[in-house]
């Protein structure tokens, strides 16, 4: 129960969290610098399935680990961590490949991603510890 409780309660504050900074800060910033290449409608199938995955990545390799040692930080830190490569790896190849790649696309959603998995992370862990009590 105790794991069904962390997944789900990082997965909505993720999601929720994503989804007012995806329409409000990354898209704009996005339509501005590369806006030809975007979509004209979001792809949820896509969409769901990146979710999903990472989400359950983060529980496997950051929050349950740090959930079972009674540590929420080392959720924090390592959530972190884990944001800044994945969110880095899409970024900085893009960057690297693609013409019109803007280095403040790079900056916002590498330190968006680190923040996000991060602090959502970290929250899950404290939500299912707290609920475990």
């Amino acid at each position: 129960m105790q794991l069904v409780v962390l997944y789900l309660s990082t997965a909505v504050l993720f999601l929720g969290l994503d989804a007012v900074m995806l329409s409000r800060v990354i898209r704009p910033l996005f339509e501005r610098h590369v806006g030809d290449l975007l979509a004209d409608n979001l792809r949820l199938g896509a969409a769901a399935v990146f979710y999903l995955f990472y989400v359950a990545g983060v529980i496997w390799l950051v929050s349950w680990p740090a959930l079972k040692a009674g540590q929420p930080m080392q959720a924090l830190w390592q959530g972190a961590v884990l944001g800044a490569l994945a969110y880095g790896t899409y970024e900085f190849t893009n960057f690297a490949t693609l013409r019109g790649w803007h280095p403040a696309m790079v900056a916002t959603d590498l330190i968006w991603g680190t923040v996000l998995t991060g602090v959502s992370a970290w929250t899950g862990v404290l939500i299912a510890g707290a609920i475990a009590r």
